[in-house]
């Protein structure tokens, strides 16, 4: 068809039915091909023009509106919910405090006072007895009385000191509480306590005027090995009745370490350890004390070892050859299962007796590893093995380690704490094996047994009371005390 002919058509109206696929054109161009399609299933279902002037020409303002509509309810049921979420949250944690604050404050008594004054409530208004409603308002008008008694928090300046750290079992320690008053006006009387160990040092401190300082002096209790935990002090604010009780705490706690008794031993006792020159071995070295043989001269050798006589005699350069010596290692293994002592006597004199070795040891100068039981915990499937090591630096770090230690029936027995003692040290040349009188000779033999050869195993048994005996069972040398006083004269005896 040429142009004039379709200029024809149009003018006369035979291409009218291109008019729509254009609009449609126009359409697709405007609202893209999904408003398109979405027009023509509106015609294809028949829908009216006031439908369609609704939805527009695609619908998709009406489902704009129908999806905002939805998304407003949505929000505001989501806000509903964290509201109620948040208010929730919030009387959970002001019952929360508030059954900490009862906890804390009301004693056992205003608890039963609590309870009597709401059940002589009920039955006093439910069964018209005015001696029950008495005793209900008695007991509130009690409990409100008492909260006047805590509000209000004074001001003091309370400190806490001992005059020594460390203490041997017996010796005198005292300490002191000093109680200043920083503020302007004077300070009520005041209750101060002071737990020491597992007991309690109360103190009924006057009013203090301003500027002014009070203090209190008490002993501390040593007549049993360990670390006494002295504060933290406390100040406590309660009615005079004892219904309601408030504590202030002031100041940290200190420790006070009550070391074991020991005895001095002397130097001479430790003949055992053969140290004077040093224990020989089968490994040779080219320096060393102990001389084994000559040998013929290797480029890097010391010429200071050169032998020369025997040189001048063989005509050839002869150094010495020595043994290369190993300087002994002490090894105390304190047993701590309850298992193997009869009393708390003996596990004390154990205690002390593996002190008064170690310190000897250490004041010589020695290499000393203090070995202790370690416990297995209930839920493991395995014993524990490895022993405990104690500090071994230092005389004080030594018995700050032994006022800790403690027997228990789950720690390691003595054939586990010398199969142990055997595995983490290496080169130990005397083990000194400590327990009570329970093991018999099959188990201390066993535990001597644990140590390599060449390692000398002395057992110390102890047993209070007894009069001390050294006696051999197979290689194991057992020596038996019963007093700490005896390991003097029986180690110098076992050193012979």
């Amino acid at each position: 068809m040429s142009d004039e002919a379709r200029r024809a058509a149009g003018a006369d109206g035979s291409g009218a039915s291109e008019r729509p696929r254009r609009e449609v054109r126009a359409r697709r161009t405007a609202f893209g091909r999904r408003a398109a399609v979405r027009a023509r299933e509106l015609a294809a279902s028949g829908a009216t023009e006031s439908q369609r002037d609704l939805t527009g020409l695609t619908g998709t303002h009406a489902y704009t509106r129908t999806r905002a509509a939805a998304g407003a309810a949505d929000d505001v049921r989501l806000t509903a919910r964290l509201r109620m979420r948040r208010a929730a949250r919030t009387v959970r944690s002001y019952a929360e405090r508030a059954g900490r604050w009862i906890s804390a404050t009301v004693t056992g008594l205003g608890l039963s006072i609590s309870v009597v004054v709401v059940i002589a409530a009920l039955l006093g208004y439910l069964l018209g007895w005015i001696e029950l409603v008495v005793v209900a308002f008695t007991g509130f008008a009690l409990l409100v009385l008492g909260v006047f008694f805590l509000l209000g928090r004074n001001s003091y300046d309370i400190g806490l000191s001992i005059d020594r750290d460390r203490v041997v079992v017996g010796e005198a320690a005292r300490a002191s509480l000093t109680v200043r008053n920083p503020s302007r006006f004077r300070l009520p009387p005041v209750k101060s306590e002071v737990p020491v160990g597992r007991g309690l040092a109360e103190f009924y401190l006057g009013g203090i005027a301003r500027g002014g300082r009070t203090s209190r002096d008490f002993a501390v209790p040593t007549s049993r090995r360990g670390v006494v935990r002295i504060g933290p002090v406390r100040t406590v604010r309660a009615d005079p009745v004892g219904l309601l009780r408030r504590e202030y705490v002031w100041t940290s706690h200190l420790d006070l370490f009550v070391h074991p008794v020991t005895v001095p031993i002397p130097a001479t006792s430790t003949g055992l350890i053969r140290d004077l020159e040093g224990n020989p071995t089968r490994d040779l070295t080219d320096s060393d004390v102990s001389f084994h043989a000559l040998r013929e001269y290797a480029p890097g050798d010391d010429r200071r070892h050169i032998h020369w006589k025997s040189t001048a005699r063989t005509g050839q350069l002869m150094v010495r050859q020595f043994e290369e010596t190993r300087r002994s290692h002490l090894v105390i293994a304190l047993s701590l299962a309850s298992a193997d002592y009869h009393s708390e006597e003996e596990f004390e004199l154990a205690v002390s007796v593996a002190g008064s070795i170690g310190i000897r040891a250490i004041r010589d100068a020695r290499d000393v590893s203090v070995l202790a039981s370690d416990e297995t915990p209930e839920f493991a499937r395995r014993a524990v093995k490895t022993p405990r090591r104690l500090s071994s630096l230092s005389r004080s770090r030594l018995l700050d380690d032994l006022a800790r230690v403690e027997h228990s029936p789950l720690a390691s027995g003595l054939v586990t704490l010398a199969r142990g003692s055997a595995e983490s040290v290496s080169g130990a040349s005397v083990a000194i094996i400590v327990c009570g009188s329970e093991p018999t000779a099959a188990h201390l033999r066993s535990a001597s047994a644990a140590f390599p050869p060449g390692v000398e195993v002395l057992a110390v048994v102890c047993n209070p009371g007894i009069v001390p005996s050294l006696r051999r069972v197979g290689e194991l040398r057992v020596l038996t005390i019963g007093y700490l006083d005896d390991v003097q004269k029986a180690l110098a005896r076992a050193a012979s």
